[in-house]
């Protein structure tokens, strides 16, 4: 039978890929531009279908405490935000990191810094990729480009959440959020039972069972030798996700002399840039990082061997840039452009500061 194509806000999509990946809870607090995902699980009660736990829950605080305990008994747990509302929850998701629980993490980006606007920012990227709570912990980072892309990541945060028993981010923006486009979403998954968690996740805290001991899950160590291999044990997981996890895409890239690189709604007008580039004889590729972390380092370093110069644009004063910089290792000019307050740039902008701090 042939998929079904539907129209759908991004946020709207999330929620239904929610439903349709057999997620056991949801956790969630209103704030624009985010507000959908709420209002869409609610309004469509998988609780009557699937057994889906739905609940807005009394504040951000609160919402990411359950889902640490939904994510203490193995079950699929998530929750989405905005902007401030992430922040109110990095206690709570470096308590889950420590604890190296797999849960999902939904941030449809605002501007800021405070209370800001609720129009479209990129500006969470340094909170998200660098660790926004407090120790040495990663999120995996996941950066849709479209609303097929917030369906998809749903799935996929999941499964990698799950491989490396570590909190998975999907990092959005207001335009991807609010925007509507054609989707597939996936096929319905049944939620597990919990015979089948106990299988998959022998840690959950799901009480005495066959005679095994009980589970204790914490991000509490006193001793200051225990949490050294603590913490040198998610250092070797992290290398391991950036070993295996990096995800990227690369548009017009074979011949080209410049590059742009962007993430998520960025990335989408800069397919125009580069399309408005090669009408002017200018040959202009786009890199997009999908994880955001990992970050795609080594593809990075191999196109400083090849091009003249990059431009990163973001919708903020300049974050990645930094890590691209990193990554060229001064082989190669890299300059930034961004738009802040919520001004979303325009192609011709994005290629008048390519000539401009390029050229």
């Amino acid at each position: 039978m042939a998929e079904e194509v539907k129209l759908m806000k991004g946020n709207e999509a999330i929620a239904h890929a929610a439903i349709r990946n057999g997620v056991d809870g949801y956790f969630g607090y209103p704030i624009t531009p985010q507000s959908e995902i709420l209002e869409t699980l609610t309004a469509e009660a998988p609780w009557e279908t699937t057994g889906m736990v739905v609940l807005q829950a009394e504040s951000e605080v609160a919402a990411i405490n359950m889902v640490y305990g939904g994510a203490g008994c193995g079950k699929k747990a998530m929750t989405s935000s905005s902007s401030p509302g992430i922040s109110l929850k990095q206690e709570g998701i470096s308590y889950i990191a420590g604890a190296e629980l797999p849960c999902l993490i939904v941030n449809v980006m605002r501007g800021g810094p405070g209370l800001g606007t609720i129009q479209p920012s990129q500006a969470d990227y340094f909170q998200t990729v660098k660790g926004g709570g407090h120790g040495d912990y990663r999120l995996i980072t996941l950066a849709p480009s479209s609303v097929q892309e917030m369906a998809d990541f749903v799935g996929l945060g999941f499964d990698l959440a799950f491989k490396y028993n570590n909190p998975a981010m999907i990092l959005a923006d207001g335009i991807i959020g609010q925007m509507m486009e054609k989707v597939v979403l996936p096929p319905f998954k049944p939620r597990r039972t919990d015979d089948e968690i106990r299988k998959e996740c022998p840690w959950a805290t799901l009480g005495k069972v066959g005679g095994r001991k009980r589970n204790v899950i914490t991000s509490l160590e006193l001793d200051a030798a225990v949490m050294e291999e603590n913490n040198l044990r998610f250092q070797a997981k992290y290398k391991k996700i950036e070993e295996n996890e990096v995800r990227f895409q690369e548009i017009m890239c074979d011949d080209a002399e410049y590059l742009l690189v962007a993430f998520g709604s960025s990335a989408r007008i800069c397919q125009k840039v580069v399309e408005l580039a090669r009408e002017q004889g200018i040959k202009l590729g786009l890199l997009r990082p999908i994880t955001l972390w990992p970050f795609p380092t080594n593809i990075l370093k191999e196109y400083a061997e090849k091009v003249k110069g990059m431009l990163v644009v973001e919708l903020n004063a300049g974050q990645m840039v930094e890590d691209v910089r990193l990554a060229v290792n001064g082989k190669v000019k890299v300059e930034h452009f961004g738009r802040l307050g919520g001004i979303v740039f325009t192609p011709d902008e994005i290629l008048h500061a390519l000539k401009e701090k390029l050229f």
